[in-house]
């Protein structure tokens, strides 16, 4: 093997194999959730079954996406005296550091997402050359769409982190990240631009789209709606918002289901069931020491934003603190912040891009009928607007609001001030001030060193 070339993860072929079994010997602890693993001495997958077993590791899968956006984003500050607890990398992630944001090796955020679309490859590497018959065919469908979504999830949040807002004006120029498509260990990394790098996603989720189920076995596993809601965001952070428009109403034509929040209890922590009747595709992204729920605190501001006593959403997300001030509290899978896809982000952006196209009327029932759900049974007092403004305004709110601490805000905030939304991000530790600008290129964060080192891809602007 060629060292200079290896890049996106450090498996070797014997270390695969050994992770074929330990994927076999785990599939045992969520049989719960999802199919049973029959054959626990398999090394090489080769059939349906083994090919989904490969992608129900939902340990590795879906429990170790990157919270680097979220570390990153203004949800939260830290005080200095917690800032000091931090490891180095953390410390530098907090404040927009221009290099050493990663540590070294196999297990930083590049690396498990990378990881990811290397299972994801070696699936759709030979998925096609699998035999089935007709009765195997929808698994089989089910089997290469879940590749295509995994390879596009991952392949989009490596973008989000890595590489700058889309621009279309710039996009065939920009830096985007390396396209892995193939499991080949020893081809050669190279960095795609922004347009290519959107433009494979975008293919990637067409193709799931087509061959997903409408219903999945599990929320472990995508499905067709979640594939809608996905390529809804895709465009979304293009600011493509026909397009946006027309993935979030095809998935709401399939799920439109929204939880109650009065059917949450109102005391104790951790009080939204998880899998919750909105959850679409579920995982959660890595541990990260600065926004975990005893470290991070809410911003005063945004807390404040919830004006409405009646609203849950302020009992709900948030836990006051011993010093008066406020933790983010809940999330849609207990005990880790949420990082997958819900039917309340999509109702969202179906009213944004209504609103954008001047559809006013129709935007703000659409916000209603997700806040209606918000507030205590009877006291909601629904939005009206015929101001096409007005309406992005509340929108756009209610979106910080409604999605906060969901791995999601470093992307809105790219995306906002290409649209001229002036969000500048500031942190204060030991009295020194820390500032990031609009359209900084620090909003595409450094690759880590060892992968720029190994590789010769050039790294981001700082």
């Amino acid at each position: 093997m060629n060292a200079n070339k290896y890049v996106c993860s450090r498996i070797s072929f014997r270390a695969w194999a050994f992770f074929l079994i330990i994927l076999t010997l785990s599939s045992l602890s969520c049989k719960k959730y999802l199919e049973k693993k029959s054959n626990q001495s398999l090394v090489i997958p080769s059939t349906i079954g083994d090919f989904q077993a490969l992608l129900d590791f939902y340990q590795r899968i879906n429990h170790l996406e990157s919270a680097a956006g979220e570390v990153s984003a203004d949800n939260y500050y830290i005080s200095s005296s917690t800032f000091s607890t931090l490891n180095e990398f953390d410390r530098r992630k907090y404040i927009w550091e221009k290099d050493h944001l990663f540590p070294e090796g196999a297990s930083n955020d590049w690396a498990n997402l990378y990881a990811n679309v290397y299972r994801a490859n070696v699936v759709l590497e030979d998925i096609d050359n699998v035999d089935y018959s007709s009765l195997d065919e929808s698994a089989w469908r089910a089997v290469k769409g879940h590749a295509l979504f995994l390879r596009a999830k991952s392949l989009f949040d490596i973008a989000i982190i890595w590489a700058l807002a889309y621009d279309s004006s710039t996009a065939s120029v920009d830096l985007g990240i390396p396209l892995r498509l193939n499991p080949e260990f020893n081809s050669l990394s190279k960095r795609a631009n922004v347009q290519q790098t959107y433009d494979q996603i975008i293919q990637d989720l067409i193709g799931a789209c087509s061959l997903l189920p409408t219903t999945a076995v599990h929320v472990y596993r995508p499905s067709k709606p979640a594939a809608y809601a996905l390529l809804s965001r895709l465009y979304l952070s293009m600011r493509k918002y026909d397009s946006c428009y027309k993935y979030s109403d095809l998935c709401l034509q399939l799920r439109d289901s929204l939880y109650d929040y009065n059917n949450a209890s109102s005391s104790g922590n951790f009080t939204i069931p998880n899998f919750n009747p909105e959850v679409l595709y579920n995982s959660i992204p890595a541990y990260a020491a600065p926004i975990s729920y005893t470290n991070a605190k809410v911003d005063s501001l945004l807390y404040n934003s919830y004006t409405d006593t009646n609203d849950l959403r302020k009992l709900l997300f948030f836990k006051k603190n011993a010093d008066n001030t406020y933790s983010f509290g809940n999330s849609y899978y207990q005990y880790n912040l949420f990082s997958g896809v819900a039917v309340d982000e999509v109702y969202l952006m179906k009213a944004e891009c209504l609103a954008r196209q001047g559809i006013v009327t129709e935007a703000i029932n659409v916000l209603n009928t997700l806040l209606i759900k918000r507030w205590k049974t009877g006291t909601y007092i629904p939005y009206v607007t015929i101001d096409s403004k007005d309406a992005l305004d509340k929108i756009l709110l209610e979106r910080r609001k409604e999605l906060i601490m969901r791995c999601l805000r470093w992307m809105d905030i790219k995306r906002l001030n290409k649209e001229g939304a002036n969000i500048i991000l500031e942190r204060l530790i030991n009295g020194q001030s820390y500032t990031l600008l609009p359209n900084d290129p620090k909003y595409a964060l450094p690759i880590p060193e060892d992968v720029i080192s190994i590789s010769g891809m050039p790294q981001n602007l700082r």
